[in-house]
């Protein structure tokens, strides 16, 4: 491979780049599809299905508040998954930290299908399913970190937007799977046979997961840049020390911009919750309802390169700032929507909200936050951080049921409102960030770094899409 390189013309070291960075962002896409498909079918079923499994029957209010604290337990293990797993993907490379968060994810997965009821053993059922949830957000939380770093660098300079996006299109990808599989077991098995253990079934698929993800993930290499910075700095400090010495105020930046999860959350979580349990007394059938993430993440996956070429041409914080206020003023329409059982009308405000402006901040957070970082500390500044934000959100399930339980009026108001909140924190923050989309990759993270000229970095752009790489859009 070495002797290959060293004899090859400029354009057939063009060639190989634009294959690798094809390569990365394909991989890129499977991996974090295959992965987040286990961890969002938890988050399905925690809303569907868990609080009449896991939990002691005869308050359904304290049933469905402590199932969702379980999905909400993944997200508070994530900054813990984020300090190693950052570390390991700064010091032992991006591609071994991607096989090790499948391998964790795919095993506890599995987990959680085979675990016996509440009404089999008691508490040691919640016990149990708190157990494989912390490892499911153990194990998630270097996935998009990551991902976004390899194809980053691999990306042509002026495409970085673009192939990053595949990261969170793969993402959505993954969720649109995990209803898809729960929709056929919903509609067609008795009811009956589907809370005995026809719930198990997507859990248990999770061992074709591993597979696939495996098959796929061995084959990519490592970055070249991440294999410079590695042997320059064979002597230097933990790269999470290096991100806390060097690069605390990006980091809360991201901390405060990925609050923007209170989105999915009121869309897949609450939002499913408010409209299925029998305890709101909305009555969506759970099939119907499955059908509204879908739709949302089928339309999703459609706009998220454009979004993502399109911080390629204008920069990174502008679509940030006005998908995060436009995301949170649709959340009002959407819970709205459920609140008055109109269901047509759900459907459209959440590919509004979900399916389309929110994706302003979801197509583009992965260039964006890699970039914030320099190469040496990029993983672990990025996981922690973004895994801290998360965690915050985390909780918001149960505190929209507290703060809004069964019964209370104006439940679409009250939670529309704190998120709402959220996403002007979020704008802000991204608004207080530096642009990055033309600063050059070695050069990322550097305080001192300059942009490169708008003209000459047009040219480099037009120039990378003429080298090919996925569709142009």
């Amino acid at each position: 491979m070495q002797s290959r390189h060293t004899s090859a013309t400029p354009a057939q070291d063009a060639g190989d780049h634009t294959q690798q960075s094809k390569k990365a962002a394909a991989s890129g896409w499977i991996g974090s599809a295959l992965e987040y498909y286990d961890f969002f079918i938890y988050a399905t079923a925690a809303s569907l299905i868990f609080p009449q499994l896991f939990f002691p029957k005869g308050d359904p209010t304290t049933a469905i508040i402590a199932s969702l604290a379980t999905y909400g337990v993944g997200y508070v293990a994530r900054p813990i998954g984020a300090f190693v797993l950052g570390h390991l993907g700064d010091t032992h490379g991006r591609k071994n930290v991607l096989l090790w968060c499948m391998f964790l994810m795919g095993f506890s997965t599995i987990g959680v299908g085979l675990l016996p009821t509440y009404d089999q053993v008691g508490l040691w059922a919640p016990a149990l399913l708190v157990i494989m949830r912390l490892l499911q957000g153990f194990a998630v939380a270097g996935e998009i970190s990551g991902a976004s770093s390899m194809i980053l660098e691999h990306a042509p300079f002026g495409r970085r937007g673009f192939f990053s996006s595949f990261t969170l299109q793969g993402v959505q990808a993954g969720q649109i799977l995990a209803a898809a599989v729960f929709l056929p077991l919903a509609h067609y098995m008795p009811a009956e046979q589907f809370n005995v253990w026809g719930w198990r079934i997507p859990f248990l698929l999770s061992f074709l997961v591993i597979i696939a993800g495996w098959v796929i993930r061995r084959t990519v290499e490592e970055t070249p840049v991440f294999k410079a910075a590695d042997k320059k700095d064979a002597q230097r400090r933990s790269p999470v020390v290096d991100a806390f010495r060097d690069c605390t105020p990006n980091m809360l930046r991201v901390v405060c911009m990925a609050l923007m999860n209170v989105i999915p959350v009121v869309a897949t979580i609450f939002g499913a919750a408010y409209a299925v349990q029998p305890a709101y007394g909305i009555g969506f059938a759970k099939d119907v309802y499955l059908w509204i993430p879908v739709v949302g993440n089928i339309v999703a996956v459609l706009i998220i390169p454009y979004v993502g070429k399109l911080s390629d041409r204008i920069g990174r914080r502008p679509p940030i700032i006005v998908g995060s206020l436009l995301a949170g003023l649709f959340a009002f329409a959407y819970l709205y929507a459920i609140s008055i059982h109109n269901v047509p009308l759900a459907f459209v405000m959440s590919l509004l909200m979900w399916g389309v402006v929110y994706q302003g901040y979801n197509a583009v957070f992965p260039s964006f936050y890699p970039e914030l970082f320099p190469t040496r500390s990029r993983v672990s500044a990025m996981a922690i951080a973004q895994n801290v934000g998360t965690a915050i959100t985390a909780m918001l399930p149960a505190l929209f049921t507290a703060v809004a339980p069964p019964g209370a009026d104006h439940i679409w108001l009250t939670v529309g409102a704190i998120a709402f909140a959220i996403t002007v924190v979020a704008a802000l923050a991204a608004l207080s960030a530096r642009e990055t989309y033309r600063i050059p990759l070695e050069k990322l993270g550097e305080p001192d770094a300059q942009p490169v000229a708008k003209g000459e970095y047009d040219r480099m752009r037009a120039q990378a899409e003429l080298q090919g790489g996925f569709a142009k859009s």
